[in-house]
């Protein structure tokens, strides 16, 4: 088998729908292909639907909705290729990108990740010349001072002549990577829930001598972020654990001096923020946007509390998590 295709899935049936019919319209005799959906257990009645709609196509229902990463390396635990394409369901796939991704892959052996470019609905290419977070770039305003200042620098580095560029880091939508990276570099880290699993990914093929890089000879359709906004109550919940993986990253990637500077700002600035935004919106509560913040300042308060009972920064969400109460 060359490739095997990992869509992790969670209630997001519709794009879902849109995905596994571009799929099922591949008809290839150069390659070889199977695709496997992992199910973050939705529990919504629609998995059998889909199992039996894509009968062609392996279906696993999760314990849980146990994360981005636990999804994928589950998937990856029942995959038979030499080569896996880890898909996000919002996506559509085509025979050329798929073949295009395998050749680049196959040709280039000291590319451990391997993206190509993303279109959305609007025609719009997505900006993909991704850097690392560091100490001068961690935060917003520093990180965009750091890209003006650095201009020219990264515009030569990631607008080549040649059918290549390198970005530190690519999304989790689209990631191709043969069987044997992934196993140097023990798949996804479970230590995160949702967000930034993707960059410590690509970070750990990066420590390890590996190169990400994207090619400009393919495009995947990619409606980037519908599943994770259905509702205020969703976009709080998917926002706070924006924060705590960047929480989880710090620890996972920067020296414990660093850390303690990089949490200490991140923690202060956040709380500050959304204290002063959900003072704004009693007052302003007629305009949606603003009834995010309350929530999000009540998730993120429950969460500082448990990182001092527990002494871990990782997501109750994590399946890592339960390690640290062993």
């Amino acid at each position: 088998m060359d490739i095997s295709i990992i869509i992790v899935n969670y209630r997001g049936w519709k794009a879902l729908d849109d995905c596994l019919v571009s799929i099922e319209a591949i008809n290839s005799n150069t390659l070889s292909f199977e695709v496997i959906i992992v199910d973050n257990f939705s529990n919504d009645g629609q998995f059998p639907v889909f199992k039996q709609k894509y009968s062609g196509f392996t279906f696993i229902e999760n314990s849980g909705n146990n994360g981005f990463s636990n999804g994928c390396n589950f998937g990856a635990s029942m995959a038979q290729g030499n080569h896996f394409l880890f898909l996000n369901p919002d996506t559509k796939l085509t025979l050329e990108a798929l073949e295009v991704l395998l050749q680049t892959a196959i040709s280039h052996p000291e590319i451990g990740i391997l993206s190509c470019l993303q279109i959305n609905e609007n025609n719009v290419f997505y900006k993909q010349n991704n850097l690392f977070p560091a100490l001068g770039r961690f935060f917003g305003i520093s990180r965009s001072f750091f890209r003006k200042w650095n201009k020219t620098k990264l515009e030569k580095r990631f607008n080549t002549a040649t059918d290549l560029f390198y970005p530190d880091w690519v999304t989790g939508a689209v990631v191709f990577i043969s069987r044997n990276w992934f196993d140097k570099i023990k798949g996804w880290n479970e230590d995160y829930w949702l967000y930034f699993e993707d960059v410590d990914l690509c970070k750990k093929v990066s420590d390890s001598g590996g190169k990400v890089a994207v090619t400009k000879k393919a495009t995947i359709f990619h409606q980037h972020g519908g599943a994770s906004r259905l509702n205020v109550k969703t976009k709080a919940l998917t926002k706070t654990e924006v924060i705590i993986s960047k929480h989880v990253y710090i620890s996972n990637q920067f020296p414990p001096a660093i850390q303690l500077y990089l949490h200490s700002a991140l923690l202060i600035g956040v709380l500050i923020e959304k204290t002063l935004l959900s003072l704004i919106s009693v007052f302003l509560f007629f305009i949606p946007k603003l009834k995010v913040n309350p929530l999000m300042l009540k998730n993120l308060t429950v969460y500082y509390f448990n990182v001092l009972q527990n002494q871990t920064w990782i997501s109750p969400r994590a399946m890592n998590y339960l390690k640290t109460k062993v």
